[in-house]
């Protein structure tokens, strides 16, 4: 019994490298493109196709960008806020008691006092004002995020300035040799002890 089993498996293998086996992904691509289901579902290597998946998906570079997009969507949302709540009122006070979430230019013709009027009868407007809260929402990210990077660039050249070289430049041939080297290896000629 035990003799069958790799058998078994050999004859799998055999059969998966024997039929495309991308036919399978494209199959069911296929079928969500084209909105039919595949009579055929299972494929001698679906295992390995699952196996793929799974290591792809564990890789921590996807990981890390999935960590990094919901601290993303955190940060944006606290941006938002910061502009809407608490930037924008004084700015606002300072204009001359203006809230800029409501300047807009009317295309319809007709007269509103506010945005939500004219957007409740359905007017066309220009929203001039919501754009200035999005320019400024992406100035205050995109300022944090250069000061992050600034920060972290400072951090890595603080650690590359502290190790010491691993290699050297040899006097007579200028070829990369490494700093404990008594004898190049492109020229063979004899180096003094670094």
């Amino acid at each position: 019994m035990k003799n069958q089993e790799p058998r078994a498996k050999q004859a799998r293998n055999s059969k998966c490298e024997k039929s495309n086996c991308s036919s399978f992904a494209v199959r069911i691509l296929n079928s969500l493109i084209l909105g039919s289901f595949p009579t055929k579902l299972y494929s001698p290597c679906m295992p390995n196709f699952l196996r793929e998946f799974k290591a792809f998906a564990a890789r921590g570079n996807v990981i890390d960008m999935a960590v990094g997009i919901a601290i993303g969507a955190a940060f944006g949302k606290i941006v938002s806020s910061f502009v809407d709540d608490i930037l924008m009122p004084p700015l606002g006070v300072v204009a001359g008691k203006v809230d800029f979430a409501d300047l807009y230019f009317n295309l319809s013709g007709g007269h509103y006092s506010s945005l939500a009027q004219a957007k409740a009868a359905g007017a066309a407007t220009l929203n001039y004002g919501l754009f200035v809260n999005q320019v400024i929402n992406f100035l205050i990210v995109s300022f944090a995020i250069f000061l992050m990077l600034r920060q972290i660039n400072k951090l890595k050249r603080g650690t590359k300035q502290n190790e010491a070289p691993t290699l050297r430049d040899c006097p007579f041939c200028l070829s990369a040799i490494p700093v404990k080297a008594t004898r190049c290896s492109a020229c063979t000629s004899q180096l003094s002890a670094a």
